[in-house]
């Protein structure tokens, strides 16, 4: 069956092990720290690049990176190698190559630089072995061909990505586009999957899917009082992943992104992005489970929907102290009447 091949090949082993997918994020952390360790050295030789190319391991960003290596030191020979894509003129990014060249902080940088190599070869690596996995659980999937590709209105910008169509399996696996919920694309989709598995009956109802990955608010209670509202603390790797799906929502024009707005300004951003991941689990687990798709209501619905909301429970708290609400337009008209 697929789930113990999954916890087989998924879960963390009996000799220690980590999972590809788990090896893989160590892999992307350890190449963000190499990537800094470049940030410093430029910085230290008075190398302004990172201010004037978005992404220094980028086309324009490496390829002037391995120049100086080489030995160019000339910014008008430098600034030649600059894409045509590159939002700065060749006069700013000469500018900004204007520094020294001490010969510690070249070594740092040729250091760093051989470092990120390396772990881009290592990335290579667990993304062979990850396809090669999900090879094994669902070998029908043609990943040479065109695969059609729905239309979606939210798509994230990711560092790294893996080197095959993540989305093909993942289709084939569950049925479903988990991608079309906003803020979780496929690599997030694939790293929840691998924590939590397909059979989704383990857990009765999406909340008690949710208190599993410790994403519920406290319901400790004593004396009728409340206590600890604080979702209980948790390593749950899958929760990880759901909270910074949800910290990219934060602003999108969706009803998630309204959302964690309105939760935000009312409990701030810790407790929207808690919120939001409880949401986005839920929504998981009805897809998972009942094979249900993701519709986004929109930004506008969410808010006439809260609005609306809202001047109900004020209408039945005025009702209960014998006052009636009424609209200001009817006002303004000599007309009483509830909105």
């Amino acid at each position: 069956m697929f789930l113990g091949s999954q916890h087989e090949i998924w879960s963390k082993q009996h000799n220690g092990k980590v999972s590809y997918l788990r090896q893989r994020s160590i892999r992307v952390a350890m190449a963000s720290r190499a990537v800094q360790h470049m940030q410093k050295a430029l910085e230290q030789m008075n190398l302004k690049l990172t201010e004037v190319v978005s992404d220094i391991t980028g086309k324009t960003g490496m390829t002037i990176l391995r120049a100086i290596l080489a030995g160019e030191r000339d910014p008008q020979r430098l600034v030649t190698y600059r894409d045509k894509r590159c939002k700065h003129d060749q006069g700013t990014i000469a500018q900004a190559l204007t520094g020294h060249w001490r010969a510690e902080h070249l070594f740092a940088l040729q250091q760093a630089v051989d470092q990120h190599d390396f772990l881009a070869q290592q990335l290579q690596a667990c993304d062979g072995h990850i396809e090669g996995c999900l090879h094994t659980f669902v070998p029908h999937v043609a990943v040479d061909a065109p695969q059609p590709t729905p239309v979606r209105t939210w798509r994230a910008s990711r560092s790294n990505p893996p080197s095959f169509d993540v989305q093909a399996y993942l289709d084939a696996m569950t049925g479903v586009d988990l991608t079309q919920i906003d803020g979780i694309d496929s690599l997030t989709a694939l790293k929840v999957i691998s924590e939590i598995g397909l059979d989704m009956t383990r857990w009765p109802t999406s909340k008690h899917f949710a208190a599993w990955l410790g994403l519920c608010p406290g319901n400790k209670v004593s004396g009728g009082k409340r206590y600890r509202i604080r979702s209980k603390p948790s390593a749950n790797r899958a929760a990880t992943a759901w909270r910074l799906a949800a910290q990219g929502v934060a602003n999108s024009h969706s009803a998630l992104g309204a959302y964690y707005r309105r939760i935000r300004i009312r409990l701030g951003a810790p407790k929207a992005m808690t919120a939001t991941a409880h949401k986005l689990a839920r929504l998981v687990y009805s897809m998972l489970r009942y094979g249900t798709a993701y519709v986004d209501a929109g930004q506008q619905a969410y808010e006439q929907k809260y609005r609306d909301r809202v001047l109900t429970n004020l209408q039945r708290k005025a009702k209960a102290f014998g006052y009636q609400l009424v609209h200001v337009a009817d006002l303004d008209s000599g007309v009483a009447s509830t909105p």
